[in-house]
């Protein structure tokens, strides 16, 4: 007999990738969304919130971070015992504290899927799990359901502050670039002109523009990605006057300095042989 699986949020990008990641591997999946069409085959579509969980033995929340400890707390104490619970937001702090607050009956799943809904293996790609009540069984579980990825275990308030980085600060970034580019009134000019640098920092930013409004606006908005964004804004003023007054000597350093640090950890060398393979890549 199949397992009962339901997605909330299924509409989504991301909801959608894991109804269709389910239903290929012999689950019955349910799928409920308050904002968008439901789609996809041999999915079951429920209008009922409180419906499409009832008789889940798994439920997976693919819903926006500000709503997701508002909708555990109304479906937790309504799901079976024995149920699994999957949350996937990208901010962990409030969410795990609602988790944490669930009843004894329902098994909470913590996870951070580092990818987005193009992927077509899970082979290689990063899952976050975050422990809530028993890290190891957790992590067993996440495992079982999702072969081939590679886990890294943290708790929340680690998992926010490196999310600040990884996904904060690089949005951020690439939002106020698209929107610059966004302004060329002679874009094609530009695109004749430009090198492979600018074309691969190009295509990254547009393809984050793909992603919805509000998740780039859960993105940036992590309490976290302010000492980070201080940071760089610090920087690029401290260059920016740097540059103006002519201090040739204090911007060679901090580069050589930027250089150092970096080099300790990768190989400079190898990451412009990447570059290279992906305008490559980029062009075709």
């Amino acid at each position: 007999m199949k397992k009962k699986l339901t997605v909330i949020g299924a509409g989504g990008q991301m909801g959608q990738w894991f109804t269709k990641y389910f239903s290929g591997k012999d689950y019955e999946v349910t799928g409920h969304d308050s904002e968008n069409k439901v789609t996809g085959k041999d999915i079951i579509v429920s209008e009922s919130l409180v419906g499409a969980i009832l008789q889940a033995d798994i439920v997976v929340l693919c819903t926006p971070t500000r709503r997701t400890p508002e909708i555990i707390r109304l479906i937790a104490k309504e799901m079976k015992r024995g149920t699994y619970l999957i949350e996937i937001s990208s901010e962990k702090s409030k969410v795990v504290a609602s988790l944490a607050k669930m009843p004894a009956k329902i098994n909470p799943i913590c996870i951070h899927p580092m990818f987005g809904p193009g992927i077509k293996t899970l082979k290689g790609q990063n899952i976050i799990s975050i422990p809530i009540k028993d890290a190891k069984s957790e992590l067993t579980m996440a495992k079982s359901l999702f072969e081939g990825a590679n886990f890294v275990t943290i708790d929340a308030i680690e998992h926010d502050k490196k999310i600040a980085v990884i996904l904060g600060l690089t949005h951020m970034m690439n939002l106020v670039f698209a929107n610059i580019i966004s302004k060329d009134e002679k874009s094609i000019l530009t695109e004749k002109m430009s090198g492979s640098t600018f074309r691969v920092q190009k295509t990254l930013a547009e393809s984050i523009m793909t992603e919805s409004p509000e998740l780039i606006e859960t993105i940036i908005s992590n309490p976290e990605i302010r000492r980070v964004a201080e940071e760089l804004w610090k920087d690029v003023g401290r260059l920016l006057t740097a540059v103006q007054e002519s201090k040739t000597e204090e911007v060679v350093n901090y580069i050589k300095e930027c250089q150092e640090r970096l080099a300790k950890h990768s190989d400079l060398n190898e990451s412009y042989k990447k570059l290279t393979k992906m305008v490559k890549a980029v062009e075709k």
